[in-house]
């Protein structure tokens, strides 16, 4: 891949999406095609370690994916689990930090203490952060730091006026990011070309990248070609 360390995104976030339309189309079902969504998952993350990005944001689970069917949900909570045991070592070895945006306290309590297992143990790497976004939804995140915001006020800690950009970001599940809330570069797999209510506030000025491949089939390679898409793109940020 012929780019320069200036022209990797600091912040990749990624649509994971396909998963189930990879499986039907193997005439399998479809917890088969979320199974080797993981698999291609630890792929990508290494893939994103050697490029030196900072952070990967994935969407592994929505608000809105609890209408699924339900044999589908209980095998996606399980995943986190599957995903540490075997993941772990490499994640350590490799200094990867992993964090978690979304409303986790309302997940089954099996994946809760995986997923704190997994921040605990991982809290002191100083590598790439491996943020998770599970059971998130966009709207209810902009919705809980404009509680959060008007609590202050109503509490006297805050006035109106001093309601701007930055103490919206701060607010935001992603506030902990800092500088490196905002992603550089979104990736959608599967052909789908909608947001899905992700990251809805962050990605105001990020540059998109939708594709036809469905994510198990979404290899290091494939990621290259993101990144090499993005770095011939000239980013404004509403400017001439």
């Amino acid at each position: 891949m012929q780019v320069t360390p200036n022209s990797i995104p600091k912040h990749l976030a990624i649509i994971m999406d396909g998963n189930g339309r990879w499986a039907k189309k193997r005439m399998m079902p479809r917890v088969y095609g979320h199974r080797k969504g993981v698999e291609r998952l630890k792929e990508i993350v290494m893939r994103c370690h050697q490029l030196k990005i900072k952070v990967l944001t994935v969407y592994a689970f929505s608000t809105e994916n609890w209408a699924r069917p339900k044999d589908e949900v209980n095998y996606l909570m399980k995943l986190p689990e599957s995903f540490f045991k075997d993941f772990m070592p490499q994640l350590m070895e490799n200094q990867v930090k992993i964090t978690v945006i979304g409303q986790v306290e309302a997940l089954p309590a099996e994946t809760q203490a995986m997923m704190r297992e997994a921040l605990e143990k991982t809290k002191d790497n100083q590598g790439l952060i491996l943020n998770i976004a599970l059971n998130y939804g966009g709207r209810d995140e902009i919705l809980r730091a404009v509680q959060s915001i008007s609590r202050c006020v109503a509490n006297q800690e805050l006035k109106v006026d001093e309601i701007d950009q930055t103490l919206m970001d701060q607010h935001l599940m992603t506030g902990f990011l800092g500088d490196l809330a905002q992603p550089d570069l979104m990736i959608r797999t599967s052909g789908e070309l909608r947001l899905s209510n992700f990251l809805l506030w962050q990605l105001a000025y990020s540059e998109f990248y939708f594709t036809e491949v469905l994510w198990p089939d979404f290899t290091a390679e494939e990621l290259d070609k993101a990144i090499e898409s993005y770095a011939k793109r000239q980013r404004r940020y509403g400017k001439v």
